[in-house]
């Protein structure tokens, strides 16, 4: 039996380093996968929900304030049983809506 010149006629074992470094490339993967996986969010007629949690750290405000938004009338949402939800496209719209261009 040949030698294989790729890789130096050395027997590969998990200890050579190409093997090594295949293996933590295929962990780095699996890393993102699990990301991936933990944040995705399934959608309902193409849109996507939000819950009250996301929305604020999105909004980069609180929970009380989100809901004062609620009870005032700012932000449309939907309520099902105890659970709120935003649809995603309702907050684009919204700031959309209250974007203000900068002064010339």
């Amino acid at each position: 039996m040949k030698d294989n010149p790729d890789l130096g006629g050395d027997l590969v074992t998990q200890d050579n380093p190409r093997i090594v470094h295949l293996f933590q490339s295929i962990d780095r993967v699996f890393a993102r996968l699990e990301l991936m996986a933990k944040n995705y969010k399934p959608v309902l007629n193409g849109e996507r929900y939000l819950t009250d949690k996301e929305v604020s750290q999105r909004l980069k405000i609180s929970r009380r304030t989100l809901q004062d938004y609620r009870n005032e009338g700012k932000i449309p949402y939907c309520q099902i049983g105890g659970k709120i939800l935003y649809r995603e496209s309702d907050l684009q719209k919204m700031l959309d809506d209250s974007y203000r261009e900068a002064y010339k």
